[in-house]
């Protein structure tokens, strides 16, 4: 009788016109997707790039076999994660995006009024160029003039800039592979010295109750808020709030979009009460972050 051995290869991403998203982050379960059309598969120095045209989301962006963004659902993620720490800053003048090479965030960040100048820094540039190609509609900010682009590690970047940025969006793949070192204290102490004086409840808390914890003995105020997004596990996803300025309350903005703005903006997700309510977390959550 043969004894039956458990594999820790991950089963194939793409098979019989189906995506399915396996992860060790997420042991036990998977999403699928069905395939239109496989548009890209390469390997940069760092990771697994795979672009392809789904049945009903359109076009994706999978990374090491993790989906990124999908055309019909990324805007609730973009917009929370650049609209909330904008909002709450008095002057967010000058950003700095480390990471989100899919441009996304960029897309946002530069629609704000207030902004005049955003450096992304992002160390994969085949993703950009990738981006560009198969997702135009999310990587159109590039084309702004508010935009200087740096290709390198995010850690290195800011170890070179000190006291000069008003805001930093952290627009992360998951805490493993090249993404790893931007879920380690070293990272939110080096943010906090480049700053002028995004994990699920469901399948994370405990990696959000540790950065929450770490966060709290560098900056004076730290909070979480959360968006839907379906196609992101469990569907949703996290994001933590740092502010050096102990007076900050991210769960009132500072600067309100009026509804002509949200329209102007063509905003999709964020307003002013999504910003408030995305803060009130469900009672398993709210218990072991804030007890």
């Amino acid at each position: 009788m043969s004894q039956k051995t458990e594999s820790t290869q991950l089963p194939a991403p793409f098979c019989d016109g189906w995506f399915r998203e396996f992860s060790s982050l997420w042991p036990g379960q998977a999403f699928t997707l069905q395939v239109d059309e496989i548009l890209y598969q390469g390997r940069s120095k760092y990771q697994d790039i795979a672009v392809f045209k789904s049945k009903t989301y359109g076009n994706v962006l999978v990374l090491d076999g993790v989906i990124q963004l999908t055309e019909r659902d990324e805007f609730s993620y973009q917009e929370m994660i650049s609209f909330l720490p904008l909002n709450s800053h008095p002057n967010p003048s000058n950003v700095l995006i480390i990471g989100g090479g899919d441009g996304g965030v960029l897309r946002e960040v530069v629609k704000h009024p207030a902004v005049k100048k955003v450096t992304q820094c992002e160390i994969d540039e085949d993703v950009i160029n990738v981006s560009k190609k198969y997702l135009p509609s999310t990587s159109v900010g590039f084309q702004s003039e508010k935009v200087t682009v740096h290709i390198g590690d995010g850690l290195a970047f800011m170890k070179n800039h000190k006291s000069e940025f008003d805001v930093i969006i952290t627009d992360s793949s998951d805490p493993i592979g090249p993404a790893s070192s931007l879920f380690e204290k070293e990272y939110y102490e080096l943010m906090k010295t480049a700053l002028a004086p995004g994990e699920c409840q469901w399948l994370h808390l405990s990696l959000i109750k540790t950065m929450q914890n770490f966060c709290k003995t560098v900056y004076p105020v730290v909070d979480y808020a959360y968006t839907t997004i379906p196609t992101y596990p469990s569907g949703q996803i996290g994001l933590l709030l740092c502010s050096l300025d102990e007076k900050t309350n991210f769960r009132e903005p500072l600067y309100k979009f009026s509804p002509a703005e949200v329209k102007k903006f063509n905003l999709r997700y964020y307003n002013v009460d999504v910003h408030r309510a995305s803060f009130v977390l469900p009672e398993f959550a709210r218990k072991a972050l804030y007890e």
